[in-house]
C-alpha cells in the first residue's frame, strides 16, 4: 500500500513540473512569435492587443484575426506558412509559423 502512495505522489510531482515546463514553454513561444511579428509583420498589420485599425486598411489587426470564429488554427498555420498576394513569402521555419501563431492566438483572450 505504501508504494502505490509513493508511487502516485512521484506521478503527481512530475506533472506538476511537466506543467510548470509546458507554461514557461507556451510563454516563450509567444514571446517568440511576438519578435517574428515586429520584424516581419508591422508594416501592414497592427499586430499589438488594442489596435484597432490597421497599418495598412487592407491588412486585419492581428487581435481581429485571433477573434475569428471561423479561422481555427490549423487555417491560421496554414495562411502564414502558405502566404497569398498580398501577402510576401516570408520563409518562416516550421517554428517560427507555430511560435507566430500561439501569438496570434494569445491575444484572442484578452480583454
Amino acid at each position: 500500500m505504501q508504494a502505490s502512495k509513493r508511487v502516485l505522489m512521484a506521478a503527481a510531482v512530475a506533472a506538476v513540473i511537466w506543467s510548470f515546463g509546458q507554461t514557461a514553454a507556451f510563454a516563450d513561444n509567444v514571446s517568440d512569435g511576438r519578435a517574428i511579428a515586429e520584424r516581419w509583420c508591422t508594416s501592414c498589420h497592427d499586430i499589438g492587443a488594442g489596435d484597432t485599425r490597421s497599418a495598412k486598411d487592407l491588412a486585419p489587426t492581428f487581435e481581429s484575426v485571433a477573434r475569428r470564429d471561423n479561422f481555427s488554427r490549423v487555417q491560421l498555420e496554414t495562411w502564414i506558412g502558405n502566404p497569398h498576394p498580398p501577402m510576401p513569402n516570408l520563409n518562416l521555419t516550421r517554428r517560427e509559423v507555430d511560435n507566430l501563431v500561439e501569438y496570434i492566438l494569445s491575444l484572442k483572450s484578452l480583454p
